[in-house]
C-alpha cells in the first residue's frame, strides 16, 4: 500500500495497516492540519470549507471522514457531492469560502484517492504553504473543537449549473455559434463525475446530438482512466466508425481534455491546449501564453505566429498559474490536456476547454483534422532512468547541466531543459519516486526517441 504526501496534498491506496495508504486515520490528521492551516490564514474561528469528489468507489468514506474531521477542527462545511475538479475550484470563489478540499486521485487508478487543497481563491496552494501544512500534520500540531464550538455542514447538490453559466456567459464562447452548427459529438467519461458534467454542459450549449460512452459515474472506470491514447481504442473506435465530427475524453475528475478526431484519430493531448490558444489569440489579436517546461514547443510557435510572449514554467500546475499571473497570460495550462483560462478562473478545466474548442470548430468551418493539421507538428518520448537509495540526484542533474552548457539553451527553474534548434529535452527528478524523467520532443517520433535514449545512456554512464 502507498502513501504519497507532497505540497498540492496526499494521495494514497484504499487499505492496509495503519502506517499504509490513505486510510482513516492519515485521512485524519491532513484534514485537521490543513484545516488548523486555514484557520489561522483565515484569522477565523469558523472558516467555511467547500469538499467536493469525484465518483471513485472510495469516495463517499473518505468524504464523511473529510467532513467529520472539519466539524470536528470547527469549520463550516458546504458538501457539493459528486463534482469535478474545476467545479469545486468555482464553488469556492462563489460561495467566498476560505478554502476547498477536493477528493480525487485524477487519473490514477480506481484504488487510488487524494486530497487535494485549495486556497480562498479556489487555486492548488503555493509551496511554501503545502510545507507548512505538511510540518502540521507531521508534527499534530492541531486542536479539536470543544462541543460548544463544532462546525455545522450543508450540503448541496451541486454547484454545476453555476459553473456552467459562467461558461455560457464568457465572451469568447459563441453557444449561437455551435447550436448553428449541429454538431455530433461523442464522449468517455470513465464511468466519474465527467457522466454528469459533459451532458449538462452539451445541453447548455445547444449540441442535440451526444454519443455517450462509459457516462455512468459508478467509479468502475472501464479502462486505465489516464486519457492518453492506448486507453482510448473504445472511443475512438466509437467515432470512426459513425458520422461523430468530434469526440472528448476527460479523466476522472474532468480537468484534463483529450480530444478524437472526425476519422477516430486522436489529436494529440498536447494540442488541447495549443487548439484553445489559437482561437483565443486570433480573437484577441495576440496575448501572451504559459505552459510548463515539459509542454509541446507548438504553443510557442502559435503564440509567435500571433505576435505574443510564450514563456515556460516548473512542472505543476501551481507554478504554471504563478507564471500567468506574472505575465498577464490571456491563457496557459499543461501540455496534459490542461487548459486555464484566466477570464473563468485559475484552474485547469475540461469543461471550458471544449466550450471553446466547439466554439473554434464552429467558427472555422474545418473538420478536427484538417484544424490539427495547421498546427506545427511534433513529436514526443519519455523515459525513465531508476536511481539507486544513496544517489543525488541533484548532482546528476547538475553535472548533465554543466556538459550540455555549449549545447543548446539551458534553463534550470525545473531540472535541465536543453532547447536546440529543431528539438529539445527536458530532465527532471520525480517529487514521488527515485527516478529521473527524460521528456523530449523532436519534428519526428524517431528523433524523439533518438534524443530520450541518448540521455539515458548518459545518465546511466553517470551511474557506473
Amino acid at each position: 500500500m502507498a502513501l504519497i504526501k507532497s505540497i498540492s496534498g496526499i494521495r494514497g491506496t484504499i487499505g492496509g495497516a495503519v502506517t499504509d495508504g490513505l486510510n482513516p486515520i492519515s485521512t485524519t490528521q491532513f484534514t485537521a492540519a490543513y484545516a488548523s492551516f486555514i484557520r489561522k490564514q483565515a484569522q477565523k474561528s469558523r472558516p467555511l470549507i467547500i469538499v467536493g469528489r469525484d465518483a471513485r468507489i472510495s469516495g463517499l468514506m473518505v468524504n464523511r471522514i473529510v467532513t467529520g474531521t472539519l466539524l470536528g477542527m470547527g469549520c463550516d462545511v458546504i458538501d457539493i457531492g459528486l463534482a469535478t475538479t474545476p467545479t469545486t475550484e468555482m464553488a469556492v470563489i462563489g460561495k467566498q469560502a476560505d478554502g476547498g478540499i477536493i477528493l480525487t486521485a485524477s487519473h490514477n487508478p480506481k484504488q487510488w484517492n487524494a486530497l487535494k487543497l485549495l486556497n480562498s481563491q479556489g487555486e492548488f496552494l503555493s509551496d511554501v504553504e503545502g510545507k507548512e501544512i505538511l510540518s502540521i500534520a507531521a508534527s499534530e500540531s492541531f486542536d479539536f473543537a470543544d462541543v460548544d464550538n463544532l462546525g455545522s455542514i450543508v450540503s448541496e447538490e451541486s454547484y454545476l449549473e453555476e459553473h456552467i453559466q459562467a461558461i455560457l456567459a464568457l465572451p469568447a464562447v459563441d453557444v449561437e455559434a455551435i447550436r448553428s452548427a449541429n454538431f455530433h459529438v461523442a464522449f468517455d467519461s470513465v464511468n466519474s463525475v465527467g457522466g454528469i458534467a459533459l451532458p449538462a454542459l452539451f445541453e447548455a450549449l445547444g449540441v442535440q446530438h451526444v454519443t455517450a460512452l462509459n457516462a455512468e459515474p459508478t467509479g468502475h472506470f472501464a479502462h486505465n482512466p489516464e486519457p492518453l491514447p492506448e486507453h482510448l481504442t473504445e472511443i475512438c473506435s466509437a467515432v470512426g466508425a459513425s458520422k461523430v465530427d468530434v469526440g472528448f475524453v476527460v479523466d476522472p475528475d474532468v480537468d484534463r481534455l483529450a480530444i478524437i478526431d472526425e476519422r477516430g484519430t486522436f489529436f494529440g493531448e498536447e494540442y488541447t491546449l495549443v487548439a484553445v490558444s489559437d482561437y483565443l489569440l486570433q480573437r484577441n489579436g495576440g496575448g501572451n501564453t504559459v505552459s510548463n517546461l515539459s509542454s509541446t514547443r507548438a504553443l510557442r510557435d502559435v503564440t509567435e505566429r500571433y505576435s505574443g510572449n510564450y514563456t515556460a514554467a516548473a512542472v505543476g500546475e501551481v507554478n504554471v498559474v504563478t507564471q500567468m499571473k506574472a505575465t498577464n497570460a490571456l491563457i496557459g495550462g499543461e501540455g496534459n490536456g490542461g487548459v486555464i483560462y484566466p477570464e473563468l478562473h485559475y484552474g485547469r478545466d475540461a469543461l471550458v476547454g471544449i466550450a471553446l474548442f466547439l466554439t473554434l470548430l464552429a467558427k472555422n468551418g474545418k473538420k478536427v483534422s484538417e484544424l490539427r493539421a495547421t498546427y506545427p507538428d511534433y513529436a514526443m518520448s519519455k523515459q525513465r532512468v531508476d536511481l539507486p537509495a544513496e544517489v543525488d540526484a541533484d548532482l546528476l542533474l547538475n553535472r548533465l547541466a554543466k556538459e550540455y552548457s555549449d549545447k543548446g539553451t539551458i534553463n534550470l527553474i525545473d531540472g535541465v531543459k536543453i532547447d536546440l534548434p529543431t528539438e529539445w529535452v527536458h530532465v527532471r527528478r520525480s517529487n514521488t519516486e527515485p527516478i529521473i524523467r527524460i521528456y523530449t520532443e523532436a519534428p519526428t517520433s524517431e528523433e524523439a526517441q533518438h534524443l530520450a535514449d541518448e540521455f539515458k545512456t548518459v545518465l546511466l554512464s553517470y551511474l557506473n
